[in-house]
């Protein structure tokens, strides 16, 4: 047995922790605007607004400025490079602006140089970060090398990021491409999470500062079968008790295509699963806190304030859900009965 030496000071844990708890607060979940510039140009075209610097500021202004409504609901807002060092129309940068309506600011980091850009990013103001690591469900995937190949990335990766004082989310994505149906997305979704803390305790990172940011256990985009949102709870749930330790404050699932209203009422089945969960279950959602939002902005200054109420819209409504009190109102909002499934999804 190797010898525990501590990698982390208790006041590096007390600081990790408790932005990892700020994050993941009742009621609060996160706002992941981290689209690279290719991904918001796909968003952008479906609404015929051109993909410039200015209109992505315009656009995340937007949804940072949407009125206090939201304040209770987002805990944390994950930005791309480029928009971290962006600034509101009358000069205040977004991570000023959001550190001061109480959301914690968070950085999407998968590229080269890790150390050096998370000592930076630290010093800019981000003070948790996103990567991600994509597997797929076919008759012969994922192999046993590629998910422990994704798991030690995604360990080193956390380990870097808290060696600068920043929360790691760890975001083991199994993308919902395929046939396969909800029993084969449990037994996969448990093979790769165990795969996953196995290698984060082997590098020794501190589990109480860090998330996670999982797939739901939902079956294929092509299968055949439909499954309801208590059904997709139960084996979510399982999967997760059997792999993920109690020490893990949140889990802030993603909406891997799902519309918008379909991953509010999957969240709060979720939360309603009557199996004991000693982790806040909560959303790190993209496009389900946006299609509405973008669908009602359509490029267009004038569109402001129906976009930001699209946005609150969906706010309020996952809030609810991470607490298991959301219902729906049968108010669906631009979009939000809309498949939002990319194949092969990359952004």
């Amino acid at each position: 047995m190797p010898h525990a030496y501590p990698f982390l000071s208790p006041e590096q844990k007390k600081e990790l922790s408790d932005i990892a708890q700020r994050i993941v607060a009742p009621g609060k979940g996160i706002l992941a605007a981290d689209e690279s510039t290719g991904s918001v140009a796909k968003r952008f075209q479906s609404i015929n607004a051109e993909n410039t610097e200015e209109n992505r500021r315009l656009y995340r202004q937007l949804l940072f400025t949407a009125d206090d409504r939201v304040k209770p609901c987002i805990g944390g807002v994950i930005l791309f490079h480029e928009t971290l060092y962006q600034k509101t129309d009358d000069g205040k940068l977004f991570s000023q602006l959001l550190k001061e309506r109480g959301m914690v600011v968070g950085i999407k980091v998968d590229k080269v140089k890790l150390l050096m850009r998370c000592a930076q990013y630290k010093k800019d103001g981000a003070d948790f970060a996103k990567w991600r690591c994509v597997l797929k469900i076919t008759p012969t995937t994922p192999s046993r090398l590629a998910i422990i190949e994704n798991a030690n990335v995604l360990a080193r990766y956390a380990s870097i990021c808290q060696m600068h004082g920043i929360v790691p989310i760890v975001e083991p994505e199994i993308l919902p491409d395929g046939e396969h149906d909800l029993k084969r997305c449990q037994y996969v979704t448990e093979k790769v999470l165990a795969a996953v803390y196995k290698a984060l305790s082997d590098h020794h990172v501190y589990l109480e500062g860090t998330l996670l940011k999982p797939n739901m256990v939902t079956a294929g985009h092509s299968c055949s079968q439909k499954y309801t949102p208590q059904e997709v709870a139960m084996a979510t749930v399982t999967a997760l008790r059997r792999t993920v330790p109690p020490a893990v404050p949140g889990i802030t699932f993603l909406s891997g295509g799902q519309s918008e209203e379909e991953a509010s009422l999957n969240l709060n089945a979720i939360n309603q699963c009557p199996l004991q969960k000693p982790w806040a279950l909560t959303f790190s959602y993209g496009r389900a806190l946006q299609a509405s939002a973008l669908k009602a902005w359509g490029g267009k200054k004038e569109n402001g304030k129906a976009c930001q109420e699209e946005f609150i819209k969906r706010a309020l409504n996952n809030s609810k859900a991470c607490v298991g009190k959301y219902v729906s109102s049968g108010d669906k909002g631009a979009a939000a009965g809309e498949s939002l499934f990319v194949a092969n999804h990359a952004y």
